[in-house]
């Protein structure tokens, strides 16, 4: 087999996962309920903004970031960091 194969959790529980975590890239899988995570978010010490659904944010490397849910909805997300940490 050439490939490796990953599998994310799928429901609608409180979930944190390194879905991957190598030299080369950090994917993580996140569910979160309201007030538990990112759907409304605070990058270094701009004031919050929210974002719909689908939106894909790029942030640069060493920002500090201040996340919430604010949302009745559960939010499902996925957050890239590539290189990986310390690369």
């Amino acid at each position: 087999m050439i490939e490796q194969v990953y599998q994310m959790t799928q429901n609608s529980n409180h979930t944190i996962e390194k879905v991957i975590a190598d030299e080369i890239v950090h994917y993580n899988h996140m569910i979160l309920a309201k007030s538990e995570g990112f759907l409304s978010i605070g990058l270094d010490e701009q004031e919050i903004h929210e974002y719909p659904m689908g939106t894909i944010l790029k942030i640069p490397k060493g920002i500090k970031m201040n996340v919430k849910n604010l949302q009745d909805e559960t939010l499902e997300l996925i957050v890239v960091k590539a290189p990986a940490p310390g690369k």
